[in-house]
């Protein structure tokens, strides 16, 4: 499959980026996250390794263990959105070394940093949201998330299962997706490039980390049922933050999905402004979901600026909006949470139809 090809970059790309410019020439701010984030992501992991050591190891009442479950699955998407997500994109720190421990964070959870440097990086971040190369929109066949995508009969029911499947994504990604990459050397139809020795290594090794912190030892503690119960719900409970965060910022009916031409693989749109169609933001000025989700409620800045901390988008969102509005491209705002969850459902029940 050839890869897209986008237009000549052209004035609002550039524009986009003098003005981010001077804004931290002028404010004298690094674009990197500093001390108040680096504050945040020790809380958080604190408050993770806090919840799993009191689980683990002192067994509370079966209703107060449910109750940690559940903060324990909100503290591992909270510590991806947070420190894991700037960590690899090298936006946590001014130290390469502190955004490589922060990456690895997402080992340490299940997850693999090398497939997912490839897999969000360096492929959604560029061709996001095209068919066939953007693996976020890839849930097929359980789920129909573009036009192009073949349709089901079940999909007609997608927008009322979709909560279910947004439940499995953390366990089937650390458990099935992570190796279904890695042996099939490739992501979606994008093959991956050669893995190093110490690449092959650190996969494995994360892997069993995984395997013994979360099971083996769980197990071993509390005995099977219980582990197995707790494990399930915070998982679940991860699973369908992460989701839902990342659904709302690409699959809305007010996203693009566009299709690059049969012949050429062109695009009709430079590279800035293919992010700004195919990416919304969502309650942007509720300070605790901002706090929470990471700043990736801001999607547009981050996708246009992905090595800029998002501690700073508030602040550069008002910038990009002149701009968009300079340019006229559309600039895709949900003010609320649940509108653009009402706005995802509609999108998922559209997708399902016989006519979309």
């Amino acid at each position: 499959m050839a890869l897209p090809r986008f237009a000549p970059s052209r004035s609002f790309h550039q524009e986009l980026k003098t003005r981010i410019n001077q804004y931290f020439e002028e404010s004298g701010k690094p674009m990197t996250g500093g001390t108040t984030l680096l504050l945040k992501g020790t809380l958080l992991v604190a408050v993770m390794a806090a919840l799993y050591v009191h689980l683990v190891f002192f067994t509370p009442p079966t209703a107060w263990a449910l109750f940690e479950c559940v903060v324990l699955g909100c503290a591992i998407a909270a510590i991806g959105f947070n420190v894991m997500h700037d960590g690899a994109h090298g936006s946590f720190s001014s130290h390469p070394w502190v955004n490589r421990t922060a990456a690895y964070t997402l080992g340490v959870l299940g997850g693999s940093p090398y497939m997912w440097n490839s897999k969000h990086n360096l492929i959604h971040h560029t061709y996001t949201n095209i068919e066939g190369h953007d693996d976020d929109i890839n849930i097929q066949p359980f789920m129909r998330m573009t036009p192009e995508q073949p349709r089901y009969s079940a999909h007609r029911y997608q927008h009322f299962y979709f909560w279910f499947l947004y439940c499995m994504l953390y366990i089937s990604w650390i458990f099935v997706m992570d190796y279904q990459k890695y042996f099939s050397r490739q992501i979606g139809a994008m093959p991956l490039k050669t893995m190093s020795t110490g690449e092959h290594i650190s996969f494995w090794a994360f892997k069993v980390i995984n395997i013994g912190v979360y099971l083996v030892l769980p197990i071993y503690m509390v005995g099977f049922l219980p582990w197995l119960t707790g494990f399930l719900l915070s998982t679940a409970i991860a699973g369908f933050v992460l989701s839902m965060v990342f659904q709302l910022a690409h699959t809305v009916e007010d996203a693009a999905f566009p299709v690059p031409h049969a012949v050429t693989s062109k695009l009709d749109d430079e590279w800035a402004i293919h992010q700004v169609r195919t990416t919304a933001n969502f309650a942007t000025d509720n300070k605790l979901v901002s706090w929470l989700v990471g700043g990736l409620n801001f999607q547009i800045e981050h996708h246009l600026f992905p090595k800029i901390s998002h501690v700073h988008y508030p602040a550069i969102s008002k910038i990009v909006q002149q701009v968009c509005s300079e340019f006229d491209v559309t600039y895709n705002n949900y003010t609320r949470t649940r509108n653009a969850v009402v706005s995802h459902v509609m999108y998922l029940r559209q997708m399902g139809q016989l006519a979309a």
